[in-house]
């Protein structure tokens, strides 16, 4: 199975194929519109701008399964962002990322990469801390942790790196330019 066998659902409620991105570097996102994480979306956005004529693509994913920090609407969470936040890269349909409930894509996403940790910042710390209420068994399993985690897919298709949200958006940058 690749990221290409995936079709995942638009804002409006249409399903596209993920193979519409075959031959792009694609950077997933699973997103929150409340979360302490959400001024990454400037980031992210200059990470698009930077490099969108490269062949790179964004895929944003809001989720409200964590600290249900995502509540509004497909359109509620789109307004927000474009408006707060500029972005123009593809934001789709919120999504379940952990669970039952989880779309085939991010259960996919979870089961071919591990957690990476949160690192020894204070943010980090925090983020062990609250993450290891909900799930005790946090650091041996790949499911997702919070918002903002981001998974980086080569031209091919193949997964080749996994970021969680504390992770340096320097790196992220680095490692998108070894596969653009």
């Amino acid at each position: 199975m690749s990221i290409y066998d995936f079709k995942v659902k638009t804002r409006d409620g249409k399903e596209i194929s993920l193979e519409d991105y075959k031959g792009k570097v694609i950077l997933i996102v699973n997103t929150a519109t409340g979360c302490g994480f959400t001024p990454q979306y400037d980031e992210l956005q200059g990470i698009y701008d930077e490099y969108k004529d490269k062949g790179l693509e964004i895929l944003d994913f809001p989720c409200n399964q964590f600290g249900e920090q995502a509540p509004g609407s497909d359109e509620e969470i789109h307004s927000f962002c474009t408006g707060r936040f500029g972005i123009t890269f593809p934001q789709f349909a919120k999504v379940n990322v952990i669970g039952e409930s989880a779309i085939p894509l991010f259960k996919w996403l979870s089961e071919n990469s591990k957690f990476e940790g949160f690192g020894m910042s204070p943010m980090g710390l925090m983020m062990n801390g609250v993450v290891k209420k909900m799930d005790k068994d946090y650091k041996s399993n790949g499911a997702v942790k919070w918002n903002f985690t981001k998974f980086l897919i080569d031209r091919d298709g193949n997964l080749v790196a996994r970021f969680e949200p504390t992770a340096s958006m320097k790196k992220l940058k680095e490692d998108i330019e070894k596969v653009i």
